[in-house]
């Protein structure tokens, strides 16, 4: 069976999680897979952009460079990047061949979809890399992609989310995020000041090195990214997950002229793809407060939807200051979506709802919730 109709019969989520699956599968294919130097990416916001500017750096320095992400918005191939390019069909089809020859029978039919593509990601990258970027997906110490040995880590900013898999608190939170961390690790800016204490304890309880991306870097490196920031007409938190990257890269040894020139973007991540629409793919408090923060007071039509165990009500809330009129994207997912709890948090606010309808060409845009409402509305976008 091909990957993707393969890929459509794996479950998405678990009610109960089985962490030894992915450990044991790994020691059965390990002897198979050339490993290259990975480094790891955690957090909760800008996992995607930290990763994707550091490989960006690397490839500009002449390294073969990787960069696994999740979950894409268009096509499956957008996960896994290789010197610049997504991959294309028939190298994916060749490692889920391959994959389905080394991988024992009960692992085949057992691993869950995020714990597949992993695997078949690193087959891709041992052919092909020096180094991997790779982003866990929702957790750190028991993600599927922190079976492999790194050489370093990559702590993007904690908070709020996925709570029904991670726990109710930061504390709990950042503690299986940052226990994922092994040898040397570099901590980003952080909005929850208790996590620099975790980050010091667990480091400590593992003979761990931080780098904290404050201390070291120099006034001079701080304003050559606040300008590329600045004349690509980034949002202000790019400036951080920049920032981030390009220490990662001098903690890697490639501190002598880091080249920030045309790293390119994620796809979703506060962009444009209209004069007057913005999309983004948070779908957290965080992720809304940096949107409230990027539009500056700006009055915006919300273009919006979101599944039931997300935050809505308190992300809604944040949002409101900027949003002119809630406009609902109507969604079918096997998560049941939260589309009347919406309409009454936005009739109580008096806030105004409609539904989705179109584009004006003279009122202002934010599309925003997830992935799936980001891709449901470039798709009918393109289409027009």
């Amino acid at each position: 069976m091909r990957l993707i109709p393969f890929l459509e019969q794996k479950p998405l989520y678990y009610d109960v999680i089985d962490y030894s699956r992915m450990p044991k599968a790994y020691e059965c294919i390990k002897q198979y897979i050339k490993l290259p130097k990975i480094i790891h990416v955690v957090g909760t916001n800008g996992k995607g952009s930290t990763g994707r500017f550091l490989a960006n750096i690397l490839l500009n320095k002449g390294i073969s460079v990787g960069h696994y992400t999740s979950p894409h918005i268009f096509k499956f191939n957008e996960r896994i990047w290789v010197n610049g390019k997504n991959i294309d069909d028939k190298t994916l089809e060749d490692a889920h061949i391959k994959l389905q020859k080394i991988l024992p029978e009960n692992f085949i039919e057992t691993l869950s979809y995020f714990e597949y593509t992993t695997f078949l990601a690193m087959l891709v990258f041992s052919d092909e890399c020096e180094y991997v970027v790779l982003e866990a997906g929702l957790g750190g110490e028991h993600d599927a992609t922190n079976v492999f040995p790194k050489i370093l880590s990559i702590v993007t900013p904690i908070g709020y989310d996925h709570q029904s898999f991670l726990g109710n608190s930061i504390e709990e939170i950042a503690t299986t995020k940052l226990n994922s961390i092994t040898k040397e690790a570099v901590i980003s800016r952080q909005y929850e000041e208790i996590v620099y204490d975790y980050a010091k304890k667990i480091a400590t309880e593992k003979s761990a090195k931080l780098y904290f991306v404050e201390n070291i870097l120099l006034e001079y490196e701080s304003e050559m990214i606040a300008t590329y920031v600045k004349d690509n007409n980034l949002p202000g938190f790019q400036k951080i997950n920049l920032q981030t990257a390009y220490c990662a890269a001098k903690i890697l040894g490639f501190d002598d002229n880091i080249d920030i020139a045309n790293l390119g973007m994620m796809e979703g991540r506060c962009q444009k793809v209209a004069k007057n629409v913005t999309i983004d793919v948070g779908h957290n408090k965080m992720a809304a407060l940096a949107m409230v923060k990027y539009f500056n007071n700006k009055k915006v039509n919300l273009v919006y939807n979101s599944f039931k165990d997300k935050e809505f009500k308190d992300i809604l809330h944040i949002l409101f200051p900027i949003v002119k009129r809630v406009e609902l994207l109507y969604m079918e997912n096997p998560r049941k979506m939260a589309t009347e709890e919406i309409i009454k948090i936005c009739k109580d606010a008096n806030v105004d709802i409609t539904d989705f309808k179109n584009i004006k060409d003279d009122e202002e845009y934010l599309v925003f919730g997830s992935f799936v409402v980001v891709e449901k509305f470039m798709k009918g976008l393109r289409e027009r």
